[in-house]
């Protein structure tokens, strides 16, 4: 019997840690005890999504696409997969996408989705889904009445929701007052917690409550039969009492029947029972009001589990204390906590989970890993074997999208299925890699590529990615944006580029590039002129030097003269030349570091043109700004946008791309749509009539990847075949001519 809580922002997202967190909720009967946790950003920065949690003995994950997996305890449909079944593998929850966060209580789970609608499923018999019944459900359902909603918590059988405009509604079990509403009467539809305004985070416990203010106080209500509430008495509340002394709290979280908070100094506090050593004074004592867990500082995030705690800290190490009878603690051990010690052989953490006797991680680079009681599967790993130690849960983390075709300026790329390069078009420069200027109409391969998991095109330059994380570049090279210390005009073979390892993705501008390391920061190189390498000055540089200020970056897109970054928690971000409003911030100012994107939330996917991008958002939306004067934007207009507006009639997108001045997207049927310019049959409707909203390709089935180039667009299909369109000077569409092409032709050879 465990459970989580977690909370999200759907008006701000994380700006240094994109998190998960989740905890543990007792039953309504002290024998019966649940573990609940939330945790939240600090107040003052932007909150994360919540993408990780942990019901009793369940487990619940956010993954890339925005699309959830459950596993563990099923037999009262908590799993959210349409049936009971226990799972000790991650199944998907049945018909959501566009998800923001995810909340797990004893045996019931909670999703926020990106437009601010919220959804339940599993055991009902207290109303803690909120759909106005008892009724279990086996598969998500919407709350009804319900909207904006930003943060969300789930105790052991009670459901908070905060609003964007800072209320607070409840619903589900309130024997102890744990709704807030000033009666212990139970809810089976939201309520508003009395007397609470500018809430900005939630937590809920087995049976009782807390809210942080945006004034850095908290507040709590329930049960109090163990000092739960920090009050300093041991009266059960109805509604909301002050927490005594916490003063700058920036994160919360709740176990069974204890309390945590995170001060702004990174500190952490702890109240309520203490037999198992969860508040971490190094005593068994329970205690009314807050203490300081010893020997710990930097703490970003903390999650409750049943009796145990967690806490993150800025170095991406996980601590952890308390009960340990199944292992939850992490440390190869059985043995109880009363002091907080770092779990062993964990790095990169930057959330935590807490379920009744589990716990789970989750790590910049995308992995889960678990560990405790596994009775149910609650650890994902296939097996109900307990784990004293983390082990990984498998199939939740897909790897970074691999780029196997990219369009350059005037020239084109693929990987083939054995790791090699092959190019073809304009290769005067020496963007093909194959050691000649000359031109090819069909493709060639690149020298001494090998074992290459992405690549990206420039205008007149290209990058390689190999699996051991190094880059390769080869082209013009007039800006040193091939990235070896020199500025030498042309450079015919790949070179490594200098200084950088563990690089996972790559992306080439007019005449800079970028690349995208493992730790998720980004570095860029080449011509500065309009501050497009994001270092705060708009310096040359022939070496690779760090974006300023980007952490956890997922993807990376350039081109011309502005780049953008899409960061772990579904932002974006944009610097360099914003004279169209490319950089979607609402203005036309140049900028030379990173700003955020504004109102752009659940994003999985970016591109970029000459001058203007596109996001792809988890709910399978495009969105776009910047130059619309060829209809590139496809919003039906000509008007240029500074901040993003929805493409109309396009949804179920699973892939975006951009040429110079037009947009591809790619339907999850495999369908691709295009619009904007089309003098040279770019977008492959058999015309070169202008497009200001999405056509689609005809005759292309079954596509599985696009790009673009300038002026040609590339599709590969599903059975492997490569095809191109649209202009065709120095045989860039690879089909053995240099015919223009008005529909999609296959590309010879690959």
């Amino acid at each position: 019997m465990d459970t989580s809580a977690s909370f999200t922002s759907r008006a701000l997202l994380l700006a240094l840690w994109s998190a998960t967190w989740a905890t543990g909720c007792a039953p309504e009967e002290p024998t019966e005890a649940a573990a609940l946790a939330q945790v939240v950003q600090p107040v003052t920065a932007t909150a994360p999504r919540a993408l990780l949690a942990a019901g009793d003995y369940h487990s619940l994950h956010v993954v890339r696409d925005g699309t959830a997996r459950a596993w563990g305890e099923g037999a009262h449909g908590q799993l959210g997969d349409g049936t009971t079944l226990q799972r000790a593998a991650p199944v998907p929850v049945a018909g959501l996408q566009g998800l923001l966060a995810l909340e797990g209580g004893y045996r019931h789970s909670v999703a926020l989705r990106v437009d601010g609608s919220l959804w339940t499923w599993g055991h009902n018999s207290y109303g803690q889904l909120g759909d106005g019944t008892t009724t279990q459900r086996a598969a998500p359902v919407q709350v009804p009445g319900l909207t904006d909603v930003m943060a969300i918590a789930a105790g052991y059988t009670h459901t908070l929701a905060l609003r964007s405009d800072g209320t607070l509604w409840a619903w589900g079990a309130n024997s102890h007052g744990q709704l807030g509403d000033g009666t212990t009467t139970q809810r089976s539809a939201p309520v508003q917690v009395s007397g609470l305004t500018s809430i900005v985070a939630v937590a809920a416990g087995a049976r009782h409550s807390l809210a942080l203010r945006s004034d850095g106080t908290l507040w709590a209500w329930g049960t109090n039969t163990l000092g739960e509430l920090g009050d300093n008495t041991s009266s059960s509340r109805s509604s909301p009492v002050q927490v005594t002394g916490l003063t700058d709290v920036t994160a919360l979280a709740a176990g069974d029947s204890h309390s945590l908070a995170v001060r702004a100094d990174g500190s952490v506090w702890t109240w309520g029972y203490n037999f198992y050593g969860q508040l971490g004074n190094g005593t068994q004592s329970l205690s009314r009001t807050p203490v300081q867990a010893i020997g710990l500082s930097d703490v970003v995030d903390v999650a409750g589990g049943g009796q145990h705690s967690l806490a993150v800290r800025t170095d991406g190490t996980l601590w952890t204390w308390g009960d340990n009878f199944y292992g939850q603690l992490g440390d190869g051990t059985t043995t109880q906590r009363l002091a907080p010690a770092p779990v062993p052989g964990l790095t990169g953490v930057k959330a935590a989970a807490g379920g009744y006797s589990h716990s789970l991680c989750l790590h910049l680079d995308g992995t889960v890993r678990a560990w405790g009681a596994n009775s149910y599967g609650q650890l994902g790993d296939g097996t109900t074997t307990h784990r004293a130690a983390p082990v990984q849960v498998p199939g939740l983390s897909p790897p970074l999208p691999r780029l196997t075709l990219s369009g350059g300026g005037d020239h084109s790329l693929a990987v083939r299925l054995d790791g090699t390069v092959w190019g073809w078009g304009e290769a005067g420069f020496g963007q093909l890699g194959y050691g000649s200027g000359v031109s090819s109409k069909v493709p060639r391969q690149a020298l001494g590529l090998t074992n290459i998991q992405s690549l990206e095109g420039g205008d007149s330059h290209s990058l390689a990615v190999r699996a051991d994380g190094t880059l390769w570049a080869f082209g013009y090279n007039s800006s040193g944006q091939i990235g070896n210390g020199t500025a030498s005009t042309y450079v015919y073979t790949p070179v490594q580029v200098s200084g950088l390892t563990s690089v996972v993705a790559a992306a080439g501008g007019f005449s800079h590039s970028l690349a995208l390391r493992s730790e998720g920061t980004v570095w860029a190189w080449g011509n500065n002129a309009a501050g497009q390498l994001g270092d705060g000055t708009t310096t040359h540089r022939a070496m690779a030097a760090q974006v300023s200020g980007l952490t956890e970056v997922l993807a990376v897109a350039t081109s011309y003269q502005h780049s953008l970054a899409m960061r772990a928690d579904g932002s974006v971000w944009a610097w360099g030349l914003n004279t169209y409003g490319q950089l979607g911030d609402g203005t036309t100012h140049l900028r030379t570091t990173p700003v955020q994107v504004p109102g752009l939330l659940g994003v999985i996917s970016i591109a970029t043109g000459k001058h203007h991008s596109l996001a792809l958002r988890s709910d399978g939306t495009v969105w776009t700004w910047g130059l619309n004067s060829y209809g590139q934007l496809g919003d039906g207009g000509w008007t240029n946008r500074s901040t993003p507006v929805q493409v109309p009639g396009l949804s179920g997108v699973k892939a975006i791309a951009a040429g110079d001045e037009f947009s591809l997207a790619l339907h999850q049927d495999g369908t691709l749509w295009a619009w904007g310019i089309n003098t040279f049959g770019q977008l492959g409707d058999g015309t070169t009539k202008l497009r200001r909203s999405p056509v689609q390709v005809p005759g292309l089935t079954s596509v599985s990847a696009i790009s673009a180039g300038d002026l040609h667009s590339l599709a590969l299909r599903s059975d492997g075949t490569y095809w191109a369109w649209g202009y065709n000077l120095s045989g860039r569409l690879g089909d053995g001519t240099t015919t223009h092409r008005y529909t999609p032709v296959q590309v010879t050879g690959l």
